[in-house]
């Protein structure tokens, strides 16, 4: 039996799968569903769990080189929304990228992980190092 770090088998299985510079998508609630890509739902609630709240648990397990990002992020939410995202992202090159562009990259990902994020345009597309 697990200790820590991330219990969900789903989660574990897919993180398993991902090398060099395969990506994985952190969705928030509304993202369109790609019928060919694995997705583990997690949505619980509104907002249980957030896209930070899985960007958190994997960070510690998962060696991220570049985060692409939807450039409307920053039009729709707060700073303070902003900002939260920025501090867990200190020190890994994000590119923004206009969301149309952004959704364009999904279908190369390895899996996605769906949230029940309701901030708009919080999805992250994680490439590993």
């Amino acid at each position: 039996m697990l200790k820590g770090g991330i219990l969900n088998p789903n989660v574990n299985s897919l993180l398993s799968r991902v090398r060099h510079t395969n990506t994985l998508v952190i969705a928030d609630r509304g993202f369109p569903f790609w019928p060919a890509i694995e997705t583990i739902d997690l949505a619980l609630v509104d907002d249980i769990p957030r896209v930070t709240d899985v960007l958190g648990a994997l960070l510690p397990n998962f060696v991220v080189g570049r985060v692409y990002l939807a450039a409307e992020f920053f039009e729709n939410n707060s700073p303070q929304t902003a900002k939260v995202l920025q501090d867990m992202l200190q020190g890994i090159e994000v590119v923004m990228e206009p969301h149309v562009a952004f959704k364009q990259r999904v279908p190369s990902a390895i899996g996605l992980i769906r949230t029940a994020e309701t901030n708009p345009y919080s999805n992250l597309i994680l490439e590993s190092a």
